[in-house]
């Protein structure tokens, strides 16, 4: 497995190795050793999620706030997604910074997101299927969610002049200051 840092340090870009032939392929989607040797992290997965959304969709910027922080294990397994995670920790040297990269059925990549970040997605196909491995259970009480569209953190969704397709919620997202505001 190829682990790449991002921007953010934390961030970690994953292509594992691919073993095909006329048949189809063969991946190790997740291995507990690889990933460590990879990342040197041992996340603690106790939750598989699973979305399919039509194209054009926009799902975030969500986050889970302590004590229910999660960090998230991100892979497409049909179409392709726009995947960002944003730095929403005020302490950190890249506080306000955001990566985005493609993720796609295709390619096989995953994105390795640490609990603290916020995270969201662009469908870039219609049926797009993302799974995502989290470190806590989903916790109503913890969810937050940051406008995808703050201009503090300005990320460059590839809209191409289209308009997103937003759940009411991702549409009532906290700007910037007012999850800081609001989160002790």
């Amino acid at each position: 497995m190829k682990a790449t840092r991002q921007l953010i340090q934390d961030v970690v870009l994953l292509e594992p190795k691919l073993f095909g032939d006329e048949r189809g392929f063969f991946l190790e989607s997740y291995k507990r050793d690889t990933f460590l040797a990879a990342t040197g992290i041992a996340p603690d997965f106790v939750q598989d999620n699973h979305s399919s959304s039509g194209k054009d969709v926009l799902r975030g910027l969500h986050l889970q706030t302590e004590p229910q922080a999660q960090g998230k294990l991100v892979r497409v397994i049909r179409g392709a997604i726009w995947d960002v995670a944003v730095d929403v920790r005020p302490e950190s040297p890249t506080f306000k910074q955001w990566v985005g990269v493609e993720l796609s059925a295709q390619n096989h990549r995953q994105l390795w997101i640490p609990a603290g970040l916020a995270h969201g997605f662009f469908t870039l196909e219609a049926g797009s299927e993302v799974l995502y491995k989290t470190t806590a259970p989903y916790t109503p009480e913890c969810e937050r969610t940051v406008a995808w569209d703050d201009p503090d953190i300005a990320v460059a969704w590839p809209l191409q002049g289209r308009s997103p397709v937003l759940s009411a919620k991702d549409q009532a997202g906290l700007s910037l200051q007012e999850f800081l505001a609001a989160t002790p």
